[in-house]
């Protein structure tokens, strides 16, 4: 029922100002609250009680006229006056308009006529269950009964169905809830001669006054809709007539929808395959065709409506086994449905030979695809594997080589017509064409292109074979890039030792002077500054250590959590007042092993990155959590090994990185920034130092919504509590130390500089120094001296005999020989060439004087 009937009959009170109920009383009818309408309505009702009262005064009067003259004359003055004030109130009320006449009676016909002339059947019933009102459609539909017209209870009542439907409209109705039932009815005196469909629908319309029930309407609706059912049943009885004569057809046939499943098949085919559809579960193409086939068969329905497409495929029966068909698909629609007839291949000609049918079904079974084109480029034949290789794009299927240009466009096609002429002049084919798909060309086909037959008088066209080579170039790719940064790195590497060197002699030197100038002397600042540049070049030689993952690491247990809290003031100084930093630590979080000032940079290195993707200002989170090994095997494609693992996620809303650069940005020296504003080693870094502490690291993002960092760092279990980061302040603290000492200190060194500094400073320190500059001369030193050496200092890489090698000679004679290895890569770089318990110390380069120092005495105390 529409809202204009529904809005008409809240005011249906206006058809009927009073109605009698069963026990005679008067009773006005209300429906919903209280409305502009109502105070008309009251102000009416206010004139017509008026009204009565000068009728009863006038028959008052009246009477009075037949008494005496002496009693009447008194009185009728009286009335007379009474009657002229109530004409003035009349006259006033009229004027004022707060009487009004006619707008009542206007309404009241306006809605009836409304409520007279629709199609469907109303009543009005009030909460003792009197009908208050029928319109005509009821009337006509209920006809008359001994004078009178029935009610729907009885109705309703002929049978058990229709009289529980009413059963339950009633009841719902009493709860102040709608409903609406379809009810059949029987022939009879509502179901006529043949019987009838009724919708019938029920309304209440509660009237609330001050929070208080004081009354309820309950609006029927009957509407006749056997027309609309008999046609329904026409159409449905002429579907299954259709269906009927489908199945009996010899010939399979098959509907299928965009997405796969199978709308329906007939008899015939689902006898050839013994399939027993189950209601339950649906079929789809999967289940009756082969991956390559069910991406054959979608791709048809792209091709364009009414457009057919033929081919050979092997249909899978129910029992495993093949059924060799002829499928004729065509396109219905303009969503991709596909109308598909089968034919049954499997009894074949009489010439055809047994050979030559299972020649065809190999080729048409095979993984990878072939296809026969005439000399103008038109595709005449093709397998399943070939159509699926290249109805990408929502583009259908190719009709001919003009249609597997792929991303690489008109030079690709020129080099297939090309390739095709020279096949069918018999000339040898050139190599491989590849083509490539997709938005970012990530899926790729390689076409190799030969001649149909060695016969001139038979080489009319040309055989296509297409191999997918999407994972092959993956992997090309991958190993390049992989190569690509093991080159870099090993060459940064190796800079990285030398440079290390240089730097060594730059910081010592400057100590050396800086210990003999005041800080007041003009050269003091001076000094300071080479020193300041030399840790500051030492800072870049060690990102680049740490991206060729060559640096030394002091790993120790951490608690993620912590040192992120710890690191929150540095993070908000380094990102400024208008990024809101936000750090989200999980809950029992585990431990990992790693080097702290190590990981601090990467968290730092990130937190800047994030900075200069905001310029506007925005907001940087870091979460970390627990990942489970289950979790980490949705991982497996990225190449993360299966285990536990800590996740730190940092997330900006920055503009983005855009996708082709995405995959550059962990490359050194790779940057976006203008020249001179970044080393392009940030990144590089973060890469470095989370693969050399056997993690994973990645990225994704989108444009103008910001990106995500996500690095995996291995779960450590602690063994013994000795290993957990209790309190260690007092290790870290930085005092002023005695730092001279005695004793004869062996210096290896093949660098003349880094030699001569770090003699001069154990000396200046109090130690007798012996120099040697290689393994060999070492070795002749401690013979020369009988082996009176307290400790060996020596570097690891020198020419002749490097510092392992030395080591093992030296404890033939000296097992209890201390000595202290220095190097610009990380002692893990040889260790491997040590015994398994050989004991020794670690002093990474570039090092200070004071550093220097403080590791001989360190060890010469021990």
């Amino acid at each position: 029922m529409s809202m204009a009937v529904v809005e008409s009959l809240r005011a249906f009170r206006l058809l009927l100002p009073q109605n009698q109920l069963k026990d005679g009383s008067m009773a006005e009818i209300e429906v919903g609250q209280t409305s502009p309408a109502d105070t008309t309505i009251a102000r009416v009702h206010g004139l017509g009680g008026a009204l009565s009262v000068l009728g009863m005064m006038l028959a008052g009067a009246l009477v009075l006229v037949l008494l005496t003259n002496s009693m009447a004359e008194p009185m009728v003055v009286g009335l007379l006056a009474l009657l002229a004030v109530a004409g003035v109130f009349l006259v006033f009320g009229l004027l004022s308009g707060f009487l009004r006449l006619g707008d009542r009676a206007v309404e009241a016909d306006m809605i009836r006529a409304v409520a007279e002339g629709l199609d469907s059947a109303l009543q009005i019933v009030n909460a003792q269950g009197s009908v208050l009102y029928r319109n005509r459609a009821l009337e006509r539909l209920t006809g008359r009964r001994s004078g009178r017209h029935a009610s729907l209870e009885e109705l309703f009542a002929g049978a058990p169905d229709t009289a529980q439907a009413y059963f339950r409209l009633s009841r719902a109705a009493e709860r102040l809830e709608g409903r609406q039932e379809e009810i059949y009815v029987h022939p009879g005196p509502l179901g006529g001669r043949t019987g009838r469909w009724l919708n019938v629908s029920v309304r209440p319309f509660p009237d609330t006054a001050a929070g208080k029930l004081r009354g309820r309407l309950t609006l029927w609706q009957i509407d006749d809709v056997t027309r609309e059912r008999m046609r329904e049943s026409e159409t449905v009885s002429g579907l299954e007539s259709t269906l009927a004569f489908y199945d009996g057809l010899p010939q399979g046939l098959l509907a299928v929808l965009p997405d796969g499943r199978l709308a329906h098949l007939n008899a015939t085919l689902a006898q050839w395959l013994n399939l027993s559809p189950d209601p339950g579960r649906p079929l789809t193409l999967r289940d009756i065709v082969s991956p390559d086939g069910a991406a054959l068969i979608r791709a048809s329905g792209r091709t364009g409506n009414g457009r057919t497409s033929r081919f050979d495929l092997d249909l899978l029966r129910e029992d495993g086994r093949r059924f060799p068909a002829h499928l004729i698909c065509r396109a219905h629609g303009s969503k991709g449905a596909v109308a598909v007839l089968v034919l049954d291949r499997s009894a074949e000609p009489a010439g055809v030979a047994d050979s030559e049918r299972q020649l065809v079904r190999f080729l048409h079974s095979a993984p990878f695809g072939m296809a026969t084109v005439d000399a103008e480029g038109a595709i005449l034949n093709a397998n399943p594997a070939f159509m699926r290789m290249f109805s990408l794009d929502d583009r259908g299927l190719p009709t001919g080589i003009a249609d597997l240009g792929g991303n690489g466009g008109e030079d690709v096609r020129r080099e297939l017509r090309k390739a095709v002429r020279r096949a069918v002049s018999g000339r040898a084919a050139a190599g491989p064409i590849e083509i490539s798909f997709g938005a970012e060309r990530e899926l790729v086909r390689r076409v190799y292109v030969g001649a149909l037959s060695s016969d001139a008088r038979e080489r009319d066209g040309a055989i296509l074979y297409a191999v997918d080579a999407t994972e092959q170039k993956a992997l090309e790719l991958k190993f390049a890039q992989s190569h690509k940064m093991e080159a870099v790195g090993q060459l940064a590497g190796g800079v990285a030792h030398d440079f290390n060197n240089v730097l060594t002699a730059i910081i010592g030197f400057s100590d050396l002077l800086l210990q003999t100038h005041r800080p007041t002397d003009p050269a003091y600042r001076d000094i300071m500054n080479i020193k300041s540049s030399a840790h500051r070049a030492a800072g870049l030689v060690q990102q680049l250590l740490a991206f060729s993952r060559r640096q030394t690491l002091q790993a120790e247990v951490l608690e993620l959590g912590e040192t992120l809290t710890d690191l929150a003031p540095l993070l908000n100084r380094a990102l400024g007042e208008k990024i809101e930093l936000k750090i989200l630590p999980g809950r029992d979080l585990w431990y990992i092993k790693a080097d702290k000032t190590q990981f601090v940079q990467v968290i730092i290195n990130l937190a800047v990155n994030a900075k200069d993707a905001m310029p506007g200002g925005g907001s940087l989170v870091i979460r970390t959590r627990n990942m489970s090994e289950r979790e980490s095997l949705k991982l497996a494609e990225l190449g993360v090994a299966a285990g536990e693992y800590v996740a730190i996620e940092v997330e900006d809303t920055g503009v983005g990185i855009e996708p082709e650069i995405l995959g550059k940005i962990f490359e050194p020296f790779f940057t976006t920034k203008d020249v001179g504003k970044g080393t392009g080693l940030g990144l590089s870094t973060v890469y470095g130092i989370v693969k050399q502490t056997g993690g994973y690291v990645f990225a994704e993002s989108e444009l103008r919504r910001g990106t995500i960092f996500r690095v995996y760092l291995p779960r450590y279990i602690v063994e013994s509590d000795e290993e957990l980061p209790n309190q260690r302040a007092d290790k870290k603290r930085e005092s002023t130390r005695d730092l001279t000492g005695t004793g004869r200190v062996l210096l290896v060194e093949d660098e003349d500089v880094v030699r001569s500094f770090a003699a001069r400073a154990l000396a200046r320190q109090g130690y007798e120094v012996l120099e040697a500059a290689t393994g060999v001369e070492a070795l002749e030193v401690m013979e020369r001296e009988g082996g009176r050496v307290d400790i060996v200092v020596s570097d690891v890489i020198m020419p002749e005999m490097d510092g392992p090698s030395m080591l093992k000679e030296l404890r033939k004679t000296r097992p209890d020989l201390k000595i202290i290895f220095v190097s610009g890569y990380p002692d893990d770089a040889f260790k491997k060439s040590l015994d398994e318990n050989e004991e020794y110390a670690f002093l990474p380069k570039p090092f200070t004087l004071p550093q220097l120092a403080a590791k001989v005495k360190e060890q010469l105390g021990r």
